[in-house]
């Protein structure tokens, strides 16, 4: 079974490639899609964010944003949560696995954020960077909601676009329409033999 391994920063189009990749039968692990699962309402890693980091969780509901601003002004705390958050996300992506390899895919993908900078890509068959230019990608995540200042924050502390493009395997671009896109994950596919 390949292994596929995509990333790209925050408002990258990582979620709508993976879904490209999906309908076309390269189904797909999303960490942070198990993170927020993670730390849903009563998810399994409350209760360790809440020892953690007092007040920040009530009555099993995590305040994401009380979270964010405390590991965003603090790199101990950033490490502290993700001790906490990498071995239950890596547990569920273990899990994804089994169940491909279960059902005899021929590839899946996984879609790591920080594919690079956490040594993941070392176990990938191939990586993907999506990519696109810094004012797409903030405009893009302020529509989610998120304040600019955490914007500019979380884009700091990931890797620079033009670094994981250097280190992937291939790299998608995202700055144009979603045919555009549908062509180059295609190529991709093709070029894998899928």
């Amino acid at each position: 079974m390949m292994i596929i391994g995509l990333t790209g920063g925050i408002g990258m189009g990582k979620s709508t490639v993976a879904g490209m990749f999906a309908t076309r039968g390269v189904p797909g692990f999303n960490a942070d899609v198990a993170v927020h699962e993670l730390q849903a309402k009563n998810g399994e890693a409350i209760p360790a964010i809440d020892a953690a980091f007092p007040g920040v969780a009530h009555d099993g509901v995590l305040d994401r944003a009380a979270l964010r601003a405390l590991v965003l002004a603090d790199r101990e705390k950033m490490k502290l949560l993700e001790g906490i958050m990498h071995p239950l996300v890596r547990n569920m992506q273990a899990a994804f696995m089994e169940r491909a390899r279960a059902a005899e895919q021929r590839a899946v993908l996984l879609d790591i954020p920080l594919l690079f900078e956490s040594g993941a890509a070392g176990r990938m068959d191939k990586t993907i960077t999506v990519s696109c230019p810094r004012e797409m990608q903030v405009r893009r995540v302020l529509a989610r909601g998120v304040p600019l200042k955490d914007i500019e924050a979380i884009i700091a502390k990931q890797m620079p676009d033009a670094e994981k493009r250097k280190l992937a395997d291939y790299v998608i671009e995202t700055s144009g329409t979603l045919e555009e896109t549908q062509v180059q994950v295609e190529r991709v596919l093709q070029e894998l033999g899928l």
